[in-house]
């Protein structure tokens, strides 16, 4: 009796919460897939009621009888896997609206999926979310090989980096073509510096700004988005709003995550008076203040001359797009954007073009890159950002 008892406890919980949740959050995707805004809200509410039912269930799993309902327990992990896919397009789809790229079919797709969840049909709607996530890659490689920008599309072959100022080249490596933008300055006369919107540590709903407002209060001649963030469109950032946890150092002095990265194994770009230091993992550098700036990022693309990076099974650095990156040959410093290729494909254009070090920054709806204007960009707002200063 009591194993009959607890088991439809939980089934009152799963169809008063689960089925409810999912209607809801396709309720409004349907009817507000154009308002940012309120669609992020009603995922953020599916999130919260989510972790209720998770508490829910965690407490029922620690009863010997529920432990024995192997269905449930499937139901519960589609529930949990599906979520999760679920965010993860979102998100995806998020980063394309703030590259101003349509994505209205792509929210119609994902619409489909959570009709299919709302009604417990796991298997179709994961079908429909793998789909859309090759769908998504296939668009976007295909607008990347079509490009009509005259920049990209008519840009020389060749694998000689400029020695100062802004190009845009094809460039030809051991695994194919790729067309890369760099800004190229002598480390002798140009001040490299990190600018951050926030002026300490700040844990949630953090200030930001676009590449274009940094440059402009720092007086730079060029500039490049900076590391990876948690932006405020994201449902998985509630809380955590705009904030970033790597090892930085601005402008100011002022050192960011100092505290949670003693140990970090994540990579590390120093800047100082005439160079440019790249460091294998966070750990290995103290909290020195003589040099200019600090920023750590990962991963470390380059290191002598060769490539450290060859990818680590994440699919976002797996997946074709636009890739920014800080780096150098000898006394000169570069910063750019590499079209249409993975994380570590990226590490192989700069290697072809002969760059010795160099360290990937953030990318996807973040990136932004600016000579004299944008050539990349502007993209969504950022916690920090690489500026080039005349000296």
């Amino acid at each position: 009796m009591r194993k009959y008892i607890i088991k439809n406890k939980f089934l009152i919980i799963f169809f008063a919460i689960f089925i409810p949740l999912i209607i809801l959050f396709t309720f409004f995707f349907i009817t507000t897939k154009n308002t940012t805004t309120t669609l992020n809200a009603s995922l953020l509410s599916a999130q919260s009621n989510v972790k209720k039912l998770e508490k829910e269930l965690s407490d029922l799993k620690n009863q010997d009888q529920f432990k024995r309902n192997e269905i449930l327990q499937a139901e519960i992990k589609n529930l949990e896997l599906s979520y999760s896919k679920a965010v993860k397009m979102y998100e995806t789809i998020q980063d394309l609206d703030d590259q101003k790229i349509k994505t209205t079919s792509y929210k119609e797709k994902l619409t489909l999926a959570l009709s299919y969840l709302s009604k417990r049909n796991f298997a179709s709607g994961s079908a429909e979310l793998t789909a859309l996530e090759k769908q998504i890659t296939s668009d976007q490689q295909k607008t990347a090989a079509t490009s009509t920008s005259p920049a990209i599309a008519n840009a020389p072959s060749s694998n000689t980096p400029p020695g100062t100022g802004f190009s845009t080249q094809k460039v030809t490596t051991e695994i194919g073509e790729y067309t890369v933008s760099l800004i190229a300055a002598d480390m002798g006369s140009t001040r490299i510096i990190v600018d951050t919107a926030s002026d300490s540590d700040c844990r949630d709903n953090c200030p930001v700004l676009s590449l274009g407002d940094y440059v402009s209060r720092n007086g730079a001649f060029a500039g490049i988005n900076g590391s990876y963030f948690c932006p405020a469109s994201y449902p998985s950032c509630a809380g955590k709003t705009n904030t970033f946890d790597t090892l930085l150092m601005n402008k100011n002095k002022t050192y960011f995550n100092s505290d949670n990265n003693v140990y970090s194994s994540v990579p590390v770009v120093v800047f100082g008076g005439g160079f440019m230091r790249f460091i294998g993992q966070s750990s290995g550098w103290g909290r020195d203040t003589s040099v200019d700036s600090v920023l750590a990022n990962q991963p470390l693309l380059l290191s002598g001359g060769n490539i450290t990076f060859s990818g680590d099974g994440d699919p976002k650095k797996g997946s074709k797009g636009s890739r920014s990156f800080v780096g150098n040959k000898g006394s000169t410093a570069y910063i750019g954007v590499v079209y249409n290729a993975t994380v570590a494909e990226g590490a192989y254009a700069l290697k072809a073009l002969g760059l010795e070090n160099a360290l990937n920054l953030d990318s996807g709806g973040s990136t932004a890159l600016w000579s004299g204007g944008y050539k990349v960009g502007p993209g969504r707002n950022i916690p920090n950002a690489i500026l080039f200063v005349r000296k």
